[in-house]
């Protein structure tokens, strides 16, 4: 048998040999060789071998390696991380420390403060006056619930007859405990807010940009008016959003999703629009709870106040006057916009309503189906104000989902504007003539913005793993799916639908 030829290309280097000095093995370390000793370890006495400084967040000269890469191999710069690219659009560069950031939220607040003790028109808490009054006339003086008028008013109580037992417990107050109880309850309902369009990401913005949301917030007309109201569109828009994270969660606390649509539907009728989203969304189980909590408390009621609840569902419901002026400039739904064109036809505002309930019925059901329920929840919170006939300006507490859902998408320049739009009381400046063109498009302008947020406002599928606070999926790399991600608003007028 022959042997092959030799290919040098292919043959294998060759072993180490101890008499072949090239092919003499590598020496090894030697503690008695300088030229072969290994290398000294690191010693934190020796400034010669003392070890590397640990990276540490206030020295850049130290700073830890970054998480993700600013450019790939080829030198493309990658797209930022979602939440620091918002953070860079949405809110001002951060002072260096502590102290400096606490100083400017300091000197934030003082001009929040003097914005709304001078500019806006307060309300004096009208609204909670009539609450006030109500229950205490019902109570102490043998009253009716809907008897009640503000002294010096033609204004009363409007709401359902649950919403009265409900606010029995103000009959226990005095006026100043009234109004102190009503800011605390207003505080606690916005942090529910607030937690569920936030999320997971809750913890993420820090104190710092916490205080900076604040202070924004400070300066929304409908948070204002609600406070200084005293109003309960915050407490009404935390239990439904509460619904919504629980059906957004998909377990087993999903099983009592609606009883906090129920709740606010028995209190003010507008939200009872959330129930038809239930069943388009085919949320049978949710909307049978829904359903059954707003019928229940409407019975306790009944049985609480039998000639009220009569007088109520009978007369008062289908009274609008008692609501207040339809045409005034604080009623920004599609009812007001046509009551200031001088346009009183019923049959006009009922083709409007059908128009602006198909678009949202097309695309609440569709933002559901793909499980986006924060989307289906704003969508339903802007069709209630478009659709009621009379829609305040302090009810437009219902777009605040809407501007967590475009800051979601990315759209945080849409969101900055249109809320600054809500936050210049400029509907006000036509309150008593929106007879021409500029003046109609202004004393209009919160409808506006509601009617575009309904016609474009973004959805998006969960499984792209896009977060409230994260910009669109066509700029950021997916991140991994999760449960349930994040829910992620003069002259005074009545309480009632107000």
């Amino acid at each position: 048998m022959s042997t092959p030829p030799t290919d040098p290309a292919r043959d294998p280097l060759p072993a180490a040999s101890p008499t072949d000095p090239a092919r003499a093995p590598l020496p090894s370390a030697s503690p008695t060789d300088p030229a072969r000793a290994p290398l000294p370890a690191a010693s934190p006495t020796d400034p010669a071998r003392a070890p590397l400084p640990a990276a540490s967040p206030t020295d850049r000269t130290r700073d830890p390696l970054p998480s993700a890469p600013d450019s790939d191999r080829t030198g493309a710069r990658l797209p930022a991380a979602p939440h620091a690219t918002l953070a860079r659009r949405l809110l001002p560069r951060a002072p260096a420390t502590d102290r400096g950031r606490l100083l400017l939220l300091l000197v934030l607040a003082a001009a929040v403060t003097v914005f709304t003790a001078t500019v806006p028109l307060l309300r004096d808490w009208f609204d909670l006056r009539v609450y006030y009054g109500t229950v205490h006339t019902w109570v102490h003086h043998d009253g009716q619930v809907y008897d009640y008028r503000v002294p010096g008013t033609a204004y009363g109580f409007t709401y359902p007859p649950f919403a009265a037992v409900a606010l029995l417990p103000l009959a226990l107050l005095g006026r100043t405990a009234a109004v102190a109880g009503t800011l605390l309850l207003d505080a606690v309902a916005l942090a529910v807010v607030l937690r569920v369009l936030a999320g997971r990401a809750w913890r993420r913005p820090g104190w710092y940009r916490w205080g900076l949301i604040l202070c924004g917030l400070a300066l929304f007309e409908p948070l204002r008016d609600t406070v200084s109201f005293g109003q309960v569109n915050l407490v009404l828009l935390a239990l439904v959003l509460t619904d919504a994270c629980l059906l957004a969660s998909g377990r087993g606390r999903a099983r009592i999703a609606g009883a906090g649509i129920g709740l606010a539907a028995a209190i003010k009728l507008t939200p009872a629009l959330f129930i038809v989203l239930l069943l388009l969304a085919r949320r049978w189980r949710a909307a049978a709870v829904a359903t059954a909590v707003a019928l229940g408390a409407t019975a306790l009621a009944a049985v609480v106040a039998p000639g009220p609840s009569r007088f109520y569902w009978t007369e008062a419901m289908w009274d609008t006057s008692r609501v207040g002026r339809l045409d005034y400039v604080s009623n920004q739904s599609l009812q007001g916009v046509l009551a200031r064109l001088g346009a009183p036809d019923h049959a006009l505002w009922a083709a409007a309503v059908l128009v602006v309930l198909a678009v949202w019925a097309w695309r609440a059901r569709r933002a559901a189906a793909v499980g986006d329920w924060q989307a289906a929840f704003a969508l339903t919170g802007l069709a209630a104000c478009l659709v009621s006939p009379v829609t305040w300006v302090h009810h437009l507490v219902w777009l605040l989902p809407s501007f967590a859902l475009l800051l979601r998408a990315g759209h945080a320049r849409v969101a900055g504007g249109l809320y600054a739009v809500l936050c210049t009381s400029v509907v006000w400046l036509w309150a008593h003539d929106a007879s021409v063109v500029a003046a109609f498009a202004g004393a209009n302008a919160y409808t506006w913005v509601t009617l575009g947020l309904l016609l474009w406002l973004p959805v998006r599928h969960p499984r792209t793993g896009e977060r409230f606070l994260s910009r669109n999926a066509r700029a950021t790399a997916p991140a991994p799916a999760t449960d349930a991600e994040a829910m992620v608003a003069v002259r005074p007028h009545a309480a009632s639908e107000s």
